[in-house]
């Protein structure tokens, strides 16, 4: 999959620009949204449950996501249904435990959420992870495009149908395989978060 995805012709968006063009799709789409998360760190400082637990506060982290519930309930269209494909790995990274338990608060307003153990993608994980994609449909998809420490950059708009087909049909496979969420939720942050600007983010 990354190979394809990597070698399909798109137009690449800033985030301001890739942002204003997907909600102005996602809002007047019918049917299942795809998402495909790979990475086990982001770099969200624009949440303020991300700073609290990038400081070390799990208990303000977890309350300010209780807090935001109505923003999460405020991202759902009735007329569409999320399903995400959170990639872990093992041990789960500090940030992961976090946005885990985001992703329990989102699936309180309906996205559904799977988690997938690495082992079960590291055949198509030959030449590096799997992409951030989003599939909104047959003829679009993005993939979300991240810098060295995980900040989200914008997207890169595919429509290219056998590239997208492909895709959808490992995505799907992959989301048949996985956990359900509770199976991999954690009630307490296991080690405070530990930032390496060495390493790689994904």
């Amino acid at each position: 999959m990354r190979e394809i995805v990597q070698g399909a012709p798109g137009v690449v968006l800033d985030r301001q620009a890739y942002t204003t063009e997907f909600y102005g799709v996602y809002r007047e789409m019918e049917g299942v949204l795809w998402k495909l998360e790979r990475a086990q760190h982001f770099h969200e400082p624009y949440s303020p449950s991300w700073v609290a637990w990038a400081d070390g506060d799990w208990d303000r982290a977890m309350k300010l996501i209780e807090e935001a519930a109505g923003e999460f309930a405020a991202d759902v269209v009735d007329s569409v249904e999320l399903r995400r494909l959170r990639i872990a790995e093992q041990p789960q990274t500090a940030y992961l435990n976090w946005e885990l338990q985001v992703l329990r608060a989102r699936a309180g307003v309906g996205e559904r959420t799977r988690v997938l153990d690495v082992s079960a993608v590291r055949h198509l994980e030959r030449h590096g992870p799997l992409p951030e994609i989003l599939i909104l449909s047959r003829e679009l998809m993005y993939e979300v495009l991240y810098d060295d420490i995980g900040a989200h950059i914008g997207g890169r708009r595919i429509i290219q149908k056998d590239v997208i087909a492909t895709c959808l049909t490992d995505v799907e496979a992959l989301y048949d395989q996985a956990d359900d969420l509770s199976r991999w939720l954690k009630t307490t942050s296991p080690s405070p978060p530990v930032f390496d600007p060495s390493s790689p983010s994904r």
